[in-house]
Parts: structure tokens; sequence; C-alpha cells
């Protein structure tokens, strides 16, 4: 998560001010929220990191697999600061899959190897909303009223709404192409070897970069209104698809 020498320290220093804020100005509604919020969280990062685990492996880097990472135990996968940020701030990650890149035994190139090991945990986070979504509209169309508005049938569908935006949200934040993100190690797979050499050289301040604009608030600016009209596309793609069939 951090490579190319950031200090942890400064990284632990600015997460923890960040989380404290959250807490501080928190209600008691949006502390119901994060507990209701807690599965999805867990299920979302466990997915996440083990897509990566599994590529890797799949292009022949063993390197996951002999960590013990081919695996959907949560405990394997769940970073301590990415998870609670992602519990108290909304932007958090999972603990990173290690992989070495002189392992892939694929006829792919090296590059496209790596990209596609960075592009599977979003893309599994993806997969999950979209199933997450139809199991949502299919129970709003086809369970009974008595279900849905009761105790468990209300729990449900607000689980499965939960597990669809948290999804959606990870994967589109992972995906902006700026340091330690999935989207950064893609971005920089499909540019000239010059070119990858500079980010790797600027790594540390575009990690800075990152982590200003995220503490400012300015990606969630950007990163809101992108996972709002995803949401809002998917539900009204899989709403169409049903009802075909009533």
């Amino acid at each position: 998560m951090f490579g190319y020498g950031v200090d942890k320290r400064v990284i632990y220093i600015l997460l923890a001010i960040l989380v404290v804020f959250s807490l501080a100005t928190m209600s008691r509604g949006e502390w119901l929220s994060i507990l209701l919020t807690l599965p999805a969280v867990i299920i979302a990062i466990t997915f996440h990191e083990f897509a990566h685990a599994w590529t890797a492996d799949k292009f022949g880097d063993t390197t996951p697999r002999s960590q013990g990472r081919i695996t959907l135990n949560p405990l394997k996968h769940l970073d301590p600061y990415g998870f609670i940020l992602l519990m108290f701030a909304h932007i958090g990650w999972g603990r990173p899959v290690q992989i070495n890149p002189n392992n892939f035994t694929s006829n792919k190139s090296r590059n496209f190897c790596e990209s596609m090991v960075s592009l599977a945990g979003p893309l599994m986070n993806f997969i999950l909303a979209i199933i997450s979504c139809i199991a949502y509209v299919c129970l709003s169309y086809f369970a009974s009223p008595l279900f849905i508005n009761g105790y468990t049938g209300s729990l449900i569908m607000l689980m499965l709404y939960m597990l669809m935006t948290v999804n959606i949200g990870l994967g589109v934040f992972n995906l902006i192409p700026l340091p330690p993100l999935d989207g950064e190690k893609i971005f920089r797979s499909i540019l000239p070897y010059r070119a990858q050499e500079w980010l790797i050289r600027n790594y540390q301040t575009l990690y800075m970069i990152f982590l200003l604009l995220w503490i400012f608030g300015a990606l969630e600016i950007i990163v809101s209104p992108v996972i709002s009209t995803i949401i809002n596309l998917l539900f009204k793609a899989v709403e169409s698809i049903v009802l075909l069939f009533i």
C-alpha cells in the first residue's frame, strides 16, 4: 500500500486526525448507519483483495498463495487503518496483496498481467454490486409486501442496498489514477517506459497529493457524483430487465 519509501508514521497521523474529526462530528443516525454498513464493508474488502490474490496466482505468481491470501477469510484481508477509515470516513482499503511480477508465467506481457491483477479488485466490487442490485430489485417486485415491510425483510433490503453502494464506492475509488490505488497501477502499466519511470520517481509526491485531495474533500466532490450516477444507471438497467419477466 505504502511502497516507494512513503513514511507510514506520517500517513497514520493524518489518518488518525481524519478519524477523530469524523467521530466528533457524527450524529446518532450516522452511528447506526455505520453499524448497518459493517457487513457490507467486510464483504467488499474481503472479495476485493481475494480477487487480486486469485488473479495473480492464475498468472503464475504464487506469492499471494504462500501468504495465505487466496481465501475469503476476512481476517486475512482487513487492514485495521483502512477498515476503520472506510467505516468512519467512507474511504479506505484492505491489506494489500503482495505480488512479484517476475514470477508471472503467462505468455502475456508483465505490464498486462500487473494491470489485470490491479483491475481484478475493483472489477470484483462491481460484480458484487450488480448481484446485490439484482437481488434488491427482484425482492422489490416478487417478494410479499408483508415480507418487504416487515423487520426481517426491510433489514435484508437495507443490507443489499448497503452492499451495492459500498462495493460501487470501493470500486470507483480504487480506479482513481493516483497512488497507492489500483487505478494508478492500471494507468501506469499502459504508459511508455519513461512515463512509468517518472511516476515511480514521483510516487511520494503523488501520494501526498492524493492525501491532500482526500483530507480536504476534493476526492469526495469528484467521486460522489460518479458513484451516484452508476447506482442510478445500475438500478434502471436491472429494473428494465426484471420488468421483462413481469
